[in-house]
């Protein structure tokens, strides 16, 4: 959970997508850009944020990975992953990438910091300098593995729905 904003949790989630032959990253990105945003951001959100970084594999340069940190509440998250399956159906990107797409939804349990040099003594898992409890984790896993697999059932419908149109 993110330190003093108790119901929020730090989801990852990274997507690994192909280039099809003679596509650039340019046609990736114009095809993939959100220009609907998640509405996670600001006071009435409780500070929560949606930031995304796009990588290219330095040995595959036709590899696009794109790596999303979401920090919201469960119920903020269903709202985003509607936006994102919404968007994703009205918006797909079937001329730009091949179709095998790698998912992988992770949720945020520690985070360390191994910068200095010398000894670092251990310390329990902890989010923003505030211990994770790992019975209150483990519940609030199961909920958003639930959201994530509601939201990727429906995206799956939405892209074989299209597939079968054309």
């Amino acid at each position: 959970m993110a330190a003093e904003k108790p119901g929020l949790v730090t989801t990852v989630s990274i997507i690994t997508r192909r280039l099809k032959e003679g596509k650039t990253y340019d046609d990736f990105r114009r095809a993939w850009f959100h220009t609907t945003g998640f509405g996670v951001g600001g006071k009435e959100w409780q500070g929560g944020s949606n930031r995304m970084f796009s990588l290219i594999n330095i040995f595959d340069p036709r590899e696009v990975i794109v790596v999303g940190f979401a920090t919201t509440t469960p119920e903020q998250l269903e709202a985003a992953l509607k936006i994102e399956v919404q968007f994703r159906g009205e918006n797909p990107m079937d001329a730009v990438i091949e179709p095998e797409i790698g998912r992988k939804f992770t949720a945020l349990v520690s985070e360390d910091d191994f910068s200095e040099s010398g000894y670092i003594p251990y310390k329990p898992p902890s989010v923003g300098g505030k211990e994770t409890d790992m019975a209150e984790f483990a519940k609030t896993l199961q909920v958003v593995a639930g959201l994530f697999t509601a939201a990727s059932e429906k995206r799956d419908a939405i892209n074989e729905a299209r597939k079968k149109a054309k």
